[in-house]
């Protein structure tokens, strides 16, 4: 039975507990629209970290790492484009998503491939 790239899922194995977010619009105290960051859903998965860089921007050296994460098939992960317009909460920690791939299209688990450090929000 493949599970998270091929390997079988034991238990535990996605333990961290994960906040899926999507942009919305809210009007503030001026009655002003402004875009926030809303709760989708919550849900377990893992993080593996993949690489780290470096680089300039804003006239500032930033750090961005990126990382793999894996979570089980969820419908609201079905839409490829609308999943990349989301991010992930950990904690304190922020995950932009750039790209997610539904494993072996068997709707059992959701590999995304997420950058930390950079633009956050």
């Amino acid at each position: 039975m493949p599970g998270i790239n091929g390997y079988l899922v034991r238990s535990g194995t996605l333990r961290k507990r994960l906040t899926f977010q999507a942009r919305t619009q809210e009007q503030d105290s001026l009655g002003q629209q402004e875009n926030v960051w809303a709760d989708v859903f919550t849900c377990w998965g893992e993080i593996a970290p993949l690489s780290g860089r470096e680089l300039l921007a804003a006239a500032a050296v930033q750090a961005a790492l990126t990382h793999t994460v894996t979570v089980r098939y969820r419908p609201e992960l079905a839409n490829p484009r609308a999943v990349a317009a989301m991010r992930i909460r950990y904690g304190a920690r922020v995950f932009n998503i750039h790209a997610s791939m539904n494993e072996d299209e068997r709707n059992r688990f959701v590999t995304l491939s997420v950058e930390e450090g950079l633009n956050n929000g």
